[in-house]
């Protein structure tokens, strides 16, 4: 069983981990989605928390080189968390995330994951297959030293995994959104396809480590689990500008509180919302 840990650096490096795709018509998987609210060398910095104290830290970035993936050009999306401080010595964590997406309409072609947490290790990939309608998964055997027969998925309309459903999300019009209003996003993670519902709460002005922001409130409605404590347990910021990037997230559990906060950026696409 993957350890704590790696739950709460899902929340904590991938900040809007509950947003992983968007279902889209077959005829229409590869259509030019307009796009600018992020571009190639974005680069965002973050720190997790826990009650009081600095747990670890994190990034967000979109590389400069483009790739060709499936005959497709893509972007290469990685976030990568990391512990610090004692708890480095307790129960260190070192973990990398990342995704080939297509520069054209955000679908994944290809996902990646390699963690390391005490103990427990993961090297892992996915493959969306748009011509099969499936994804595959192949897990790395480490006693083998080879990794071992994929796993095939019926993709079930998903076609964005946890970095190209979070870069869709930016390219949604938050000024059209008012409280209340519900997003919801089908998703596929750990050979399981999840169904999530995103509710925004209102505008506010946030502080955080990087400055002051216009922000968004949002409340992704958690099913009953042994790890978040309640249906709004947790709460994410993005901000309320041109870039849509995620400034904070809080989170109740039942061992206490955990938060991640942005420290700093780099290379957005747009001037941020500051607010002085």
């Amino acid at each position: 069983m993957k350890p704590l840990t790696s739950k709460l650096f899902i929340l904590f490096f991938l900040n809007a981990s509950w947003v992983f795709g968007q279902p889209m018509e077959e005829d229409s998987v590869f259509t030019y989605l307009p796009k600018d609210e992020f571009k190639r060398g974005e680069y965002l910095d973050y720190k997790a928390t826990f009650g009081f104290f600095t747990v670890g830290k994190g990034t967000f970035q979109v590389q400069n080189t483009l790739h060709s993936i499936n005959d497709r050009i893509c972007y290469k999306v990685d976030a990568y968390g990391k512990t610090s401080g004692i708890i480095d010595w307790l129960a260190s964590v070192d973990d990398h995330w990342g995704a080939y997406v297509d520069t054209s309409s955000l679908v994944t072609h290809v996902a990646y994951r390699t963690l390391r947490e005490g103990r427990y290790k993961k090297n892992e990939v996915a493959y969306f297959d748009f011509n099969q309608d499936s994804i595959r998964v192949k897990d790395f055997d480490f006693e083998a030293g080879k990794y071992k027969e994929p796993k095939s998925y019926s993709m079930n309309d998903v076609t964005r995994d946890m970095f190209s459903g979070f870069l869709w999300m930016r390219t949604l019009d938050f000024s059209k959104l008012n409280k209340g209003d519900t997003i919801t996003i089908s998703s596929f993670l750990e050979d399981t396809f999840y169904n999530f519902k995103v509710v925004m709460y209102g505008r506010e002005v946030l502080k955080t480590k990087a400055g002051k922001f216009k922000s968004i409130k949002f409340i992704p409605v958690m099913p009953d689990n042994s790890i978040f404590e309640g249906e709004d347990s947790i709460v994410a910021w993005f901000s309320d500008d041109g870039n849509k990037i995620p400034l904070k997230v809080e989170a109740k559990m039942f061992i206490g509180h955990a938060g991640i906060e942005l420290t700093g950026y780099q290379n957005l696409s747009r001037p941020p919302g500051l607010v002085y």
